[in-house]
């Protein structure tokens, strides 16, 4: 262990300012931070006059190591350099560092601490009044300093804020820690001072890291343009020595590149296969990863060869497609695809997705990956590796402890303990992953280079080639086209498709001179027939021959129905199946052409060339005419479709019209009967709202008529004994009684008041059938009196049906039945009852003004209702019927086939709209489902039907 030399003690006249203006002059003068740590302390313990002052910087995992240390003589013990565990600072301690700024100072011989915080904990606001509260230390912390031989303590901490983030919470870089052997208070003003020092310290650290962040930018940019330099400043591209260049910049034990084969040019040679570049260790590739055979490994030129008897792959050369790799959740696909664009695994051996891998790099040191997709405008094009080795680490601790168990009693001893890791793996720093990704850049872009060089390179290779091919082609394009517009133009001539088929397959026969030429149309599934063909001399004629479903085996349709051509030189030698062999035989086909016609993603037919009498081999132009001829046929039929399918719709479109015009009609009669039902709906309102209106006053008169009554009768009855005791009256009462005629007013005021009761009961009545007939509060089917709905509308034609002048009037004859509640739409059913008697009046009163009074008196004007309860009628249920027949002059046939249109009527001009019976007619069958029937014959009067039935059922007209 060794000592530092005694520093003099500071004079007791050098005050605080003298501290801190020496030490910002050191970190002005300096940016290397451990120069001006070594600075900090040295000032420290010559202001407090300590024994030990240091610096203790913490590690990411809270442990911690001495990095900065001055101390007096042999007082103390040196720890410079030394780590402690986590466990010897509490994490509550480290929290109240952040959170409070807290300082501690420790008086071992008093067993006393005192705190002083900044800042509250809870708010982290500034404390308006720093001071040191003292109380009682943990003995385990006495023990833990007693064993350093520390008497007293002061704990300054010293965070760290990072510019670059912009957080405002700043983070526990380290302790500025100042220990004594002897009892030695620290006053407010010390602690002041050295709270600003470690400030101090604090803004050095923020430039010391500025610093090192801009000699580690200005190393990056030197790395990459070297590797850049070697990818693209060269005459031809050294993707080996920028690997190995790559390779060292990373410390790695070796790499690969690998570049996989180019998907748009897979005919050029030297893009047709993967390739990789190795530098360095590289895995041992003749493990068994997944249980199959290896085969013995080669290396050729720095790419390696293996294969597996077990695993399918593609290229065995290569172990970036070996599927154990890909099962592993590691593939490089998967890795391109994923928003990391680097995969860094630090350790293949305790990562479960890459644990499976291991046993490849058992006999080497590789313990970690740096995996880089290279992509350009985003086309994959292979990977850059980096492979790692394991290395040895060496820590010294002040003391030795188990760093598996936590620690619950503090260490009696702090000699230095050595401990010694084998084969521990290194973390990939996030400065390196940045670099991987822009080098993995460089390296796509000069891959990508490399792939447009052969692609140029075999483009101008095959131009000259290609020219002599198209002039070749041009020529036997434009015998074809001569040849095409011939048959376009017989084609166009037409919109029969039987035609346009027979012209096709005429002119295809001439022009490849073939024994047969057909069009096969397709009817249903896979079966159709030969609806045309073209036969030379004596060959055997198709036409008409159905298809057999056998002939198209799936494979071939789906062909089809994707417009490929099939062409077969020679039937015998051919992949066809035996039965298709044989049925082509039979029809003496020995080479045939098979063109798909299409019609949108619908197969039509099929275009058929067939050599009967000699196998022939069919040229690419002769494939090409029959194509275009195949498409200008599916267009020729289509035309006809078209033309068939035009002439079929304008006749629908003419049948729409009609059905249209008779819809408008229609909508006319729905339109005036709606109009009518909601004059009648306006009409009920109003009537409902008059007997309302009516209703209240005549109560009130009828209530009080009674006490009139009774009042006028006790008047007289009083008055009657008056004349009794009193016979001789006073002569100006008997002028009085004469003058208003008394015993008259006697005897005819209860006949008056009588008459007026008489006359309110009528009003009410009145009142009582027009809410009746109006049913406003019962919108909805209910169960109702028929009979009291007939003579509320009876009431309500009243006027029309009492005598007049010159008039006897109307009998009315009725012959109501038992019957039972129907359950109907009430106001809609007086509506009815209404239509019917007006109607009925209506036809009366017109043949009466034709008559005389004697004739009206010898055959006087009658309405006949009558009910009737049916118990079982339509469907065994039980209806009712109403009958009303008037013995008016009565109708024709005619008349009585058109009753029920809307707008028909018999009337006078302004008599009518002609809806009613309409109306009616709606209300009984269609909203009750019941019966509306007519019976009349001239001369003999009108009878009219209505049946319904008795409770709600489904509706039927």
């Amino acid at each position: 262990m060794t000592f530092t030399k005694k520093t003099p003690q500071i004079p007791p006249a050098i005050d605080r300012e003298l501290l801190l203006r020496r030490m910002t002059n050191r970190i002005r003068q300096s940016l290397e931070l451990q120069e001006i740590l070594r600075a900090t302390v040295a000032e420290i313990r010559a202001f407090l006059g300590t024994d030990r002052v240091m610096v203790y910087r913490f590690h990411p995992d809270s442990s911690g190591e001495v990095i900065a240390e001055s101390i007096d003589e042999d007082r103390l013990p040196s720890l410079l350099g030394l780590n402690f565990p986590a466990d010897d600072i509490p994490l509550e301690a480290r929290e109240q560092f952040i959170k409070a700024r807290q300082r501690s100072i420790v008086d071992v011989a008093s067993q006393q601490i005192g705190l002083s915080p900044l800042d509250c904990a809870q708010t982290g606001e500034p404390l308006e009044k720093e001071d040191i509260r003292y109380r009682p230390v943990d003995p385990c912390h006495i023990e833990y300093l007693t064993a350093m031989g520390v008497v007293s303590s002061l704990v300054v901490p010293i965070l760290y804020y990072d510019v670059r983030t912009h957080q405002a919470q700043p983070h526990l870089w380290g302790l500025l820690v100042s220990h004594h052997s002897e009892a030695k208070p620290i006053s407010e003003l010390e602690l002041d001072a050295v709270q600003q020092v470690a400030d101090q310290v604090s803004i050095a650290i923020g430039q010391s890291n500025l610093l090192s962040l801009a000699r580690q930018q200005a190393q990056r940019e030197a790395t990459i343009n070297r590797v850049a330099t070697l990818l693209h400043a060269q005459p031809t591209i050294q993707l080996q020595t920028a690997l190995e260049e790559t390779v060292a910049v990373f410390q790695g034990a070796g790499g690969r590149i690998y570049i996989r084969t180019s998907d748009f040019h897979p005919e050029i040679e030297s893009l047709a296969h993967d390739r990789v570049y190795t530098c360095g260790t590289q895995p041992n590739q003749t493990v068994d990863l997944c249980g199959g055979n290896i085969v013995e490994p080669s290396q050729t030129q720095g790419e390696l060869s293996i294969s597996c008897a077990r695993c399918p792959i593609p290229d065995p050369r290569f172990i970036e497609q070996y599927p154990c790799w890909s099962s592993a959740v590691i593939g490089y696909p998967e890795v391109a695809k994923t928003a990391t664009r680097v995969r860094a695994i630090a350790d293949i051996y305790q990562d479960s997705h890459y644990r499976i891998l291991a046993t490849a790099f058992r006999s080497t040191k590789i313990r970690g990956l740096l995996i880089i997709p290279l992509e350009y405008r985003q086309r994959f094009l292979g990977y850059l590796t980096i492979f790692r080795d394991e290395i040895d680490t060496e820590t010294l601790w002040a003391g030795q402890f188990d760093p598996d168990r936590r620690q619950y009693y503090p260490r009696r001893s702090f000699e230095t303990w050595r401990e010694l890791k084998k084969g521990q793996p290194r973390n990939w720093t996030p400065q390196e992953i940045e670099l991987a990704e822009a080098l993995g850049h460089h390296f796509a872009m000069a891959v990508q280079q490399y792939q447009l060089y052969q692609q140029v390179f075999h483009l101008n290779a095959d131009l000259e080639r290609q020219v002599q091919n198209r002039t070749a082609q041009l020529q036997k394009s434009l015998d074809s086209a001569r040849i095409l517009g011939q048959v376009l133009d017989q084609i166009r001539s037409t919109l029969d498709s039987k035609t346009i088929l027979q012209t096709i397959v005429r002119e295809v026969q001439n022009l490849l001179n073939t024994d047969r030429a057909v069009i096969y149309q397709f009817t249903k599934e896979w079966q159709g027939q030969v609806v045309v063909e073209a036969v030379k001399g004596e060959s055997l004629s198709v036409l008409g021959f159905h298809g057999l479903k056998e002939c198209f085996p799936e494979n071939v349709t789906k062909l089809y129905k994707q417009a490929q051509i099939r062409a077969i030189n020679d039937v015998c030698n051919s992949n066809l199946s035996p039965c298709h062999v044989e049925f082509l035989q039979t029809i003496h086909v020995r080479a045939n052409i098979t063109v798909p016609i299409r019609m949108g993603d619908k197969l039509w037919g099929l275009l058929i060339v067939h050599e009967c009498n000699a196998p022939r081999v069919w040229q690419s132009y002769e494939l090409d005419l029959l194509q275009r001829l195949a498409d200008q046929a599916a267009i020729g039929i289509h035309q006809a479709e078209l033309y068939q399918q035009t002439w079929v719709a304008a006749m629908q479109e003419q049948a729409k019209a009609q059905q249209l015009e008779k819809a408008l009609d229609e909508l006319q009669q729905t339109q005036a009967q709606l109009i009518q039902t909601e004059k009648m709906s306006s009409l009920g309102q109003l009537v409902a709202g008059v007997a309302h209106e009516i209703n209240n006053p005549v109560n009130f008169i009828y209530g009080n008529l009674i006490h009139a009554s009774q009042y006028t009768q006790d008047l007289l009855d009083l008055l009657k004994i008056y004349h009794e005791y009193y016979p001789d009256p006073h002569p100006a009462i008997q002028d009085k009684a004469d003058e208003i005629e008394l015993e008259f007013l006697t005897n005819d005021l209860p006949k008056l008041l009588t008459s007026m009761k008489v006359g309110a009961d009528r009003i009410r009545q009145l009142v009582l059938s027009l809410r009746n007939f109006s049913r406003l509060d019962q919108a909805e089917r209910k169960p109702v009196d028929i009979h009291e709905g007939i003579e509320s509308t009876l009431l309500i034609l009243q006027h029309r049906l009492k005598p007049k002048n010159g008039h006897p009037g109307i009998e009315t004859i009725k012959y109501y039945g038992n019957l039972p509640t129907v359950e109907c739409y009430a106001s809609q059913l007086n509506q009815v009852f209404m239509n019917l008697l007006s109607n009925a009046i209506d036809a009366l009163e017109h043949r009466d003004r034709k008559r005389t009074i004697s004739q009206m008196e010898a055959e006087p004007s009658q309405i006949t209702i009558q009910t009737q309860f049916i118990p079982k009628h339509t469907g065994d249920r039980p209806w009712v019927r109403i009958k009303i027949a008037d013995n008016g002059p009565g109708m024709t046939a005619d008349v009585i086939s058109r009753i029920y249109d809307p707008f028909f009527t018999t009337k006078e001009p302004g008599k009518g709209t002609g809806l009613g019976l309409a109306i009616s007619y709606q209300i009984l069958v269609e909203k009750h489902g019941g019966v509306l029937k007519c019976m009349s014959e001239p001369g003999n009067g009108t009878e009219f039907w209505i049946e319904i039935p008795i409770s709600r059922s489904p509706i039927s007209n």
